[in-house]
């Protein structure tokens, strides 16, 4: 399986560090909700049961057109998004 350079002529690498910048998202409600994992398989089963044991938790289902190593294996990704409570540091802006 030849996991370089995806069908938008982008590798993988690059693909990754774009999804790195995804951080932080504001639901309709005004929730904020921070990401704590990216990717797929058995480690997203042990971290979404992690994350549960925390808090609330929100899955997000990510197409994984352009990354080829998950569109030839059909498996999917997910995002795992943890609610941000009120802090300390919030309070200071």
């Amino acid at each position: 399986m030849d996991c370089g350079k995806t069908d938008q002529g982008k590798t993988v690498q690059e693909r990754m560090a774009e999804e790195a910048m995804v951080k932080e998202k504001v639901d309709e409600e005004g929730n904020r909700w921070k990401k704590v994992y990216f990717g797929g398989g058995e480690h997203f089963n042990r971290w979404l049961e992690q994350c549960k044991e925390l808090g609330e938790v929100m899955l997000e289902e990510v197409n994984p057109k352009g990354y080829k190593c998950f569109e030839e294996g059909g498996e999917k990704l997910y995002r795992i998004w943890m609610k941000m409570g009120v802090t300390k540091e919030d309070d200071l802006f």
